[in-house]
């Protein structure tokens, strides 16, 4: 991967994105103080170095529960029996392909992931289980932690811009 080299103005926007990817290139630039073809110039520099890696809207996840379920939240934690490189990537690879899983970490020390997943309710929670963690999946280990509250989301990386 070539190496970038971002200035200040590159971070003002990549906060402002953060906050808010929907801003038109007009006020994008009028918030950084640049002119908007400097803007487009940059923002798509920044995508082009994979800084920005794709833009998604945040839905809230109380209204859609009402809506289309997806009101069950839990984070869950596996310790895989096998922890060799190939058994790590069939896990994750796993995971990944499931549209239940919204997040997936490797952790250290501990567990060896850390999963965040929705779900509509409990008996779709059962058939996540029995889909991603049998014992086909490698799996020693499965703790689930149910959430009762969001009372932080984000994915904001703090820039200092």
């Amino acid at each position: 991967m070539k190496s970038i080299s971002i200035d200040l103005i590159d971070l003002q926007i990549l906060d402002q994105l953060q906050t808010d990817a929907s801003l038109s290139n007009q006020a994008l630039a009028a918030r950084v103080h640049v002119s908007p073809p400097t803007c487009l110039r940059r923002v798509k520099r920044l995508r082009d170095a994979g800084l920005i890696e794709r833009e998604i809207a945040v839905l809230s996840v109380e209204k859609m529960a009402a809506i289309a379920g997806h009101g069950l939240c839990a984070i869950v934690e596996i310790t895989l029996d096998r922890q060799d490189h190939d058994a790590l990537e069939a896990f994750e690879m796993r995971v990944a392909e499931d549209a239940a899983v919204q997040q997936c970490y490797r952790v250290s020390p501990g567990p060896d992931f850390c999963l965040v997943v929705h779900t509509a309710h409990m008996p779709e929670h059962l058939a996540l289980v029995q889909r991603l963690f049998t014992s086909e999946a490698n799996v020693r280990n499965v703790k689930t932690y149910f959430s009762i509250k969001r009372s932080k989301f984000g994915a904001r990386l703090p820039l200092g811009a």
